[in-house]
């Protein structure tokens, strides 16, 4: 009998214009979510830079698609910039509140991961910190 190990990997951070034509990508075409996933899950993880993360964050969060799977995601990736860096600015502290707020209503319409970004940011933001 074999054994297989399945081993997930978080993506590695890339660079801010694939990044950006990843996600422009996924907003003009759905079918090319996955790969912003990737690339925006990439970069909340691994980028230095808070305010690219939060550009791209709200550039999904404010025009994807209703449904589509980078809602959530947005607000997920936002929690985990909240987490590294202890603060984001006042628009993106919004933005996931309106995300999670739309997850509560409707799943189908905002996966529950804006509700995990949310968890992230009500735990690790800094009070007093936003732009």
């Amino acid at each position: 009998m074999t054994h297989s190990h399945h081993t997930f990997e978080n993506p590695p951070a890339l660079p801010h214009d694939v990044v950006a034509e990843a996600v422009e990508g996924a907003l003009r075409d759905s079918a090319l979510e996955a790969t912003a996933a990737a690339a925006l899950v990439g970069l909340a993880l691994n980028d230095d830079d808070r305010a690219f993360i939060e550009h791209c964050c709200i550039e999904v969060g404010t025009r994807a698609a209703r449904g589509s799977q980078l809602l959530g995601l947005a607000g997920l990736c936002l929690g985990h910039a909240a987490r590294r860096f202890g603060q984001l600015s006042n628009r993106a502290v919004v933005l996931v509140e309106a995300l999670a707020a739309r997850a509560e209503l409707d799943p189908a319409d905002v996966d529950g991961r804006a509700l995990d970004g949310l968890d992230d940011i009500r735990s690790y933001l800094r009070r007093g910190e936003g732009e």
